[in-house]
């Protein structure tokens, strides 16, 4: 899954490039507006009162920018920001290094935070409601609790998967913004703020299109601007173009609707199949041969959003679009057709 072009978690090779398009300002963050307007709302009354900010929790599917809203919290409050994610805070102590170590109205970004264990929350519980943290010292019949003042932080919790995480937890953020797909428009933005900071010249159709194919997220749009832009350097004279724009996708397969060949997979292989759906996630996944896991929460998202399948108590179903986009007769008993 990590060498699709249209993946929208991060790479770790990409860490630096995206690092570098990320704006630093609420104003800078383009798309998300009930989002900003309310993060902004808020942070500015924290600063009024001279308080550190209420407890942020950002969620939605990957790479629509909650680690860059994590940082943009903590740069709007003019204080620094420590990051984390829930796999590698595996023991307690580990987490009472951090919080200790925090300095007043700090920012503290936790990515993945439904992946905390319960034993790290338990002691995440009084640091975010009494900014105090229990500590254990000893052991058997001579262990004694010892209570930690912490200084007044802000955490902000993201996550792809929201239902996973504990009720008492997320009872503990004032503040929960979802995230959203972006639209064309938004996208289109974001590109020509990308290729200015790249020095990449580019027409307007060319980002047109490429904003058509970024399935909604910007990291998705901002790894196509990288990669069409290295066609046009290789194959044109460094402009991105109409022209080049359509050879450069067509060449990385990805299709007017921001489709790569695992989502055709999935699609053809319902159709095809188990005849339009029902069929249940296990079956899918096995099927294509991929994790249920990641047929949930990184295939399906997108394929829900814009439509091309129903999600059902039964399993899941293609809907007419998905006939429409293959060129296929939904009333068609037997289809034979290769996959992509």
């Amino acid at each position: 899954m990590s060498d699709r072009i249209v993946n929208p978690k991060p790479i770790k090779e990409e860490f630096a490039f995206e690092a570098s398009l990320r704006p630093k300002d609420i104003d800078s963050f383009i798309g998300q507006k009930k989002v900003k307007e309310k993060v902004k709302i808020f942070i500015e009354a924290a600063k009024g009162r001279g308080e550190s900010l209420d407890h942020v929790f950002l969620f939605g599917p990957p790479g629509l920018g909650k680690t860059t809203l994590a940082n943009i919290v903590a740069n709007e409050l003019g204080v620094g920001i420590r990051s984390s994610s829930g796999p590698v805070i595996a023991r307690p102590g580990d987490l009472a290094a951090i919080l200790t170590n925090l300095k007043p109205k700090e920012t503290f970004f936790i990515d993945e935070i439904h992946r905390l264990t319960p034993q790290v929350e338990e002691i995440l519980y009084p640091a975010m409601e009494d900014y105090k943290i229990d500590l254990i010292i000893g052991q058997g019949p001579a262990a004694r609790s010892i209570k930690i003042d912490i200084p007044h932080f802000t955490l902000v919790g993201a996550t792809t998967r929201a239902g996973l995480l504990t009720s008492p937890l997320r009872s503990r953020f004032g503040i929960v913004c979802r995230l959203n797909f972006y639209e064309p428009d938004e996208l289109k933005q974001i590109l020509g703020r990308s290729a200015e900071i790249l020095e990449v010249e580019y027409d307007d159709e060319a980002l047109s299109i490429l904003s058509n194919r970024s399935r909604g997220t910007p990291r998705i749009a901002n790894r196509l601007l990288r990669r069409v832009r290295d066609y046009a350097q290789v194959k044109g004279d460094g402009v991105l173009t109409e022209e080049i724009s359509l050879a450069a996708l067509e060449m990385l397969e990805v299709d007017e609707y921001g489709f790569d060949e695992i989502d055709r997979r999935i699609l053809l292989t319902i159709i095809e199949k188990y005849s339009g759906g029902p069929v249940g996630l296990s079956t899918l996944a096995a099927s294509i041969g991929e994790e249920k896991d990641a047929v949930e929460d990184i295939y399906e998202p997108f394929l829900l959003q814009i439509g091309f399948i129903n999600r059902t108590r039964q399993g899941r179903c293609v809907t007419a679009l998905a006939y429409k986009h293959f060129g296929l007769d939904p009333r068609s008993s037997s289809i034979q057709r290769e996959l992509f």
